[in-house]
C-alpha cells in the first residue's frame, strides 16, 4: 500500500487515462477528484467493508440522439 502526503492542488496519476486530484479538506475529511474516463467502474467503500459503486450510466438511444440533433438543427435554423 502506497501512503502519500498531498497538498491542495496536487495529483497523482494512476495508469495513463485516471487522474486523482487532492482538492483540500479538514479534520476528519478530505475531498478528491476523480478524473476518469466513463469507461471506468469507480467503487466507493468504507474500512467497514461497504461498497457504494459509481458505475457507467448507460448510454441513450440512437433514436433519442437522432432527436436531439433535430431539435438542435431546427433551433440553430430559427437563428
Amino acid at each position: 500500500m502506497l501512503k502519500l502526503s498531498l497538498r491542495p492542488g496536487e495529483y497523482i496519476d494512476i495508469g495513463e487515462n485516471v487522474r486523482v486530484i487532492f482538492s483540500g479538506g479538514s479534520a476528519n475529511n478530505i475531498h478528491l477528484l476523480v478524473d476518469a474516463p466513463r469507461e471506468v467502474n469507480i467503487a466507493r467503500s468504507s474500512a467497514g467493508g461497504t461498497t457504494s459503486g459509481y458505475y457507467r450510466e448507460k448510454g441513450i438511444s440512437d433514436a433519442a440522439k437522432r432527436e436531439i440533433a433535430d431539435i438542435l438543427m431546427r433551433e440553430k435554423h430559427k437563428r
